[in-house]
């Protein structure tokens, strides 16, 4: 008898009969999940191509899931129970930055094997990634015309779209605070993306002065630069990825691929957090 055996055969109190019960595939629905690669081609590369997507997916539904419950804590001033979601959230866009260092092993070579099969299907049209940069704070109204096919879809983004985002939440926490907030700030159209404010940066810049009376603020604002920091990350990952694959060529959805990407890499969501810096 092997080792294996004879270390299975040890554990008395393993269950063995699931002819009735839930099993680990079933909770899972692994069967669901695991015949979801359906390759358009032959080539050996195109399952490494599935999978990375929809494995970031679903790291795309976990960041949503953990913001909206911040934005939501933040909302009530349970700042402490938004920091655990805030910084789960950081340690998940570290996962998918590391999925662009396993697909940048597919060449340039191998990936025009089958790119003609994605048709005009492409990471630009990722409903989740759109979903993020709205409860981030990044609007983009053309963005919503690319769903009109989905309605459910669709409304889920409208709903985002016109909500304030998780920075938005926290400005609006620190006016609860006692900071002097500019009120065309606090009241201003959550459809447009954020804009920076002076009274937005002199609030930020007192709670860095002083960081003990204002300890929960100053913790909330770190993990802000966590998670943006992580998300610029994640962008030049995918900008380099796109390059290193496909170099300077439109994108299958097209947009102009690569220049597209070096764009957004300017934006911040944050941006007083990140100009206060100079200034303490």
């Amino acid at each position: 008898m092997t080792e294996s055996n004879k270390t299975f055969q040890s554990e008395k109190g393993i269950h063995t009969n699931f002819l009735e019960k839930m099993t680990y595939g079933d909770y899972l629905q692994l069967d669901t999940l695991l015949t979801s690669q359906k390759r358009l081609s032959d080539h050996h590369d195109e399952m490494l191509f599935i999978i990375i997507h929809q494995v970031s997916e679903l790291w795309l539904k976990l960041i949503i899931h953990e913001t909206k419950a911040a934005v939501s804590a933040i909302k009530r001033d349970d700042l402490q129970a938004s920091f655990k979601m805030l910084a789960r959230l950081s340690k998940i866009q570290s996962q998918i930055i590391q999925a662009w260092d396993v697909l940048s092993t597919m060449t340039p070579a191998e990936y025009m094997e089958f790119r003609d099969k994605l048709g005009n299907a492409s990471g630009f049209q990722s409903y989740q990634y759109r979903l993020v940069e709205f409860v981030l704070g990044y609007k983009t109204p053309f963005i919503l015309k690319i769903y009109q096919k989905n309605p459910e879809v669709h409304a889920v983004l409208q709903e985002a779209y016109y909500a304030p985002g998780l920075y938005d939440v926290a400005i609006q926490a620190l006016a609860r605070k006692g900071f002097d907030i500019n009120e065309d700030v606090l009241n201003r159209d959550f459809s447009k993306t954020y804009e920076m404010d002076t009274s937005v940066e002199q609030a930020w810049l007192e709670v860095y002065q002083d960081v003990h009376t204002h300890w929960e603020l100053y913790q909330l604002a770190e993990k802000l630069v966590d998670i943006e920091d992580w998300f610029q990350q994640w962008r030049f990952r995918h900008m380099k990825t796109v390059e290193r694959i496909i170099g300077h060529k439109t994108g299958t959805g097209g947009s102009s691929g690569v220049g597209y990407l070096k764009k957004v890499l300017d934006h911040y969501f944050f941006p007083e957090l990140w100009e206060i810096r100079t200034k303490l």
